[in-house]
């Protein structure tokens, strides 16, 4: 199973996680208890259960989980203060906070109201389906973009209530709407430019039956 959360993605069945296009390195207890954590979520986790599926039949000090933590914080730039993935829940345990996706299945194409959204550029057309798409050259992205100018995961689309949200990804070479380089999401409107690293894509939505998905591919 792979999750996707902000510029994240945890591949469980590899013991992966990639941050920004680079892999981050976990000690593997590290890895075990954001797995955990990401898996429950929103759900919090008593720390007893933790120590229990971490550290079975071993006794421990707390400290131990608390570094394990810290560690799990420096690796996906989150902070105790302001927490965007691991959360504190005093007294009882930790908490999986933030916005992730199941990418292991598909979703289907969007058809709210019967309309659909597709993405266009040089060689490549896909439709838009419900949730996170997202534009980049990693081998599962909505749309499989071949060009050095563009990172693993550059940016996604969000597709909700029949509309369109462009968010870049914490890409080297940036995401470009309206001729401005976005620093934060922007929806989208019809029949518009974007310029993904230097690759440029066309958005569009309509009302019409969608037609057959095809994505560019090596």
């Amino acid at each position: 199973m792979r999750v996707s959360f902000g510029d994240c993605v945890l591949d469980l069945e590899r013991r992966q996680l990639v941050r920004k296009d680079r892999d981050v390195h976990l000690t593997p207890k590290a890895f075990d208890l954001l797995a955990l954590l990401v898996a429950e979520r929103p759900r919090a986790i008593a720390k007893t259960r933790i120590h229990d599926r971490l550290w079975p039949g071993t006794f421990v000090t707390e400290s131990n989980l608390t570094t394990l933590v810290t560690e799990l914080r420096k690796a996906l730039g989150d902070t105790a203060r302001s927490p965007r993935y691991v959360q504190t829940v005093h007294r009882f345990g930790y908490a999986f906070c933030g916005s992730a996706t199941d990418r292991s299945e598909r979703p289907a194409v969007s058809r709210r109201r019967g309309r659909h959204f597709t993405l266009e550029w040089d060689g490549g057309q896909v439709a838009l389906h419900d949730g996170e798409n997202v534009i980049g050259r990693e081998d599962d992205a909505t749309a499989w973009i071949e060009s050095a100018s563009v990172s693993r995961r550059h940016a996604r689309i969000l597709i909700a209530e029949g509309r369109a949200t462009l968010e870049d990804l914490g890409s080297k070479n940036g995401t470009f709407y309206r001729g401005q380089r976005i620093t934060s999401p922007v929806v989208l409107a019809n029949d518009e430019s974007i310029i993904v690293g230097l690759v440029p894509m066309r958005f569009r939505f309509s009302e019409a039956a969608p037609s057959t998905r095809t994505v560019a591919r090596r």
